[in-house]
């Protein structure tokens, strides 16, 4: 039977669209749309359970997530539309339970990526893509940036959030020190007064530090 607005399940997913406190406190996250949760699916993350809208079971990625185990529920007419939080909503979507990693997990890689107060999703989404073609060993968010699991930076990763190591949180200070303490030289982007990137000595193992959009690094 498809599942109503009132119902526990759906009541749960719109609260963890909506609510970074909340993706906390589960360690779980929405992830929207096919590619996205065929993303989810090939990179073996932990899948709770699928959603589609009325009459869309058939989805190609629903019915391969129901052969793979996974739970796939069915949203009665007109759910789906009130939860998601997009104007043209995907036909699928699954939640996720998340993946942390702790900093010295990430000790050996020979490039890392420092977000210090990066605000805007969508930017800290591009990030996670960009450092993930660059080849990126992991990628920091310090305390102040953007819920890395917030739908807006999923949908802009385009898949990068399950296939980059992630640390979600850390005091920036605290955080450099400890790079600086592996030998991992520490290169800021800045707005003016520096140095172009295709001038830069990009000898590996470097971490590049990444700031705010409007104000750049403390």
């Amino acid at each position: 039977m498809p599942l109503g607005a009132r119902h526990q399940r759906v009541q749960r997913l719109r609260r963890l669209l909506r609510q970074a406190s909340y993706r906390g406190a589960e360690g779980a996250f929405v992830v929207e749309g096919p590619t996205l949760v065929g993303e989810a699916l090939d990179a073996g993350a932990r899948i709770e359970a699928v959603f589609t809208a009325a009459g869309a079971t058939s989805e190609p990625v629903a019915v391969r997530a129901l052969e793979a185990g996974h739970r796939v529920h069915e949203l009665a007419p007109g759910v789906l539309e009130r939860v998601a939080g997009t104007v043209t909503p995907q036909p699928v979507l699954a939640v996720v339970r998340r993946h942390d990693v702790g900093l010295a997990e990430l000790r050996g890689a020979d490039l890392l990526v420092v977000a210090v107060d990066v605000r805007d999703p969508g930017n800290l989404g591009t990030v996670l893509r960009s450092a993930e073609a660059a080849g990126a060993g992991g990628v920091v968010c310090c305390d102040g940036t953007v819920d890395v699991f917030n739908p807006k930076t999923v949908r802009a990763s385009a898949g990068s959030v399950f296939h980059v190591p992630i640390v979600n949180g850390g005091a920036p200070l605290a955080v450099l020190t400890e790079l600086g303490a592996w030998g991992v030289r520490r290169l800021a982007t800045a707005a003016r007064g520096g140095i172009g990137h295709h001038r830069a000595d990009l000898v590996r193992p470097f971490a590049l530090v990444i700031g705010n959009e409007a104000h750049g690094l403390p």
